[in-house]
């Protein structure tokens, strides 16, 4: 009753384009005139374990580490790893710093890293330092994003006022302001 139609055959004229030296190559139909150079084996890189923080648990404290962290469950404190992944049902109410970050879940606090990425099903309520930011259409941020290198860790210190710099005398000729963020001040009186 119905037929489907064939697609239209590819004329054997249009050369095969070779694979990227880096994928693994698949067989080929039709040999080439000239023999390929083998390519180097890639380096076999030590697996990295994903630990994973299940939706049915909840954590109370701090997590660190070098390695690969994801978390369905819920984390109240500070988590600081190599590799973060936060699922869909995930929470993190803390600080979190990693090399990577991917959000499909909810982070509030701030959020540090070298890669961040905010699928569109995240919400994030804190401030991200990132080199690297993207944003999915539908993905929650309320906060300030910092674009650089990000902090080695985020600690209590920022929160604390700063010491002053200056003597308890003020001399006569205005100092300058040794922080970095506070605002310049330029004195235009003629003495």
């Amino acid at each position: 009753m119905f037929n489907k139609s064939k697609s239209p055959a590819k004329p054997s004229s249009v050369p095969s384009i070779p694979p990227l030296p880096d994928m693994p190559q698949a067989p080929q139909s039709t040999q080439s005139a000239q023999p390929r150079p083998a390519a180097p084996a890639p380096q076999a890189q030590p697996a990295r374990n994903l630990s994973t923080l299940s939706a049915d648990l909840k954590f109370d404290g701090n997590v660190s580490g070098s390695g690969d962290l994801q978390v369905d469950g819920q984390i109240k404190g500070d988590v600081k790893v190599g590799r973060l992944i936060v699922g869909e049902t995930g929470a993190i109410e803390g600080s979190v710093s990693a090399d990577y970050v991917e959000v499909r879940g909810r982070i509030v606090g701030a959020v540090s890293g070298k890669q961040v990425k905010l699928i569109s099903t995240a919400y994030v309520d804190g401030d991200i330092t990132a080199e690297q930011l993207s944003i999915d259409i539908g993905a929650y941020f309320q906060g300030r994003c910092i674009q650089g290198t990000r902090n080695p860790a985020p600690s209590a210190q920022s929160a604390a006022p700063r010491p002053s710099a200056q003597p308890a005398v003020a001399p006569q000729a205005p100092q300058p302001v040794p922080q970095a963020d506070a605002p310049q001040r330029i004195d235009m009186s003629s003495n």
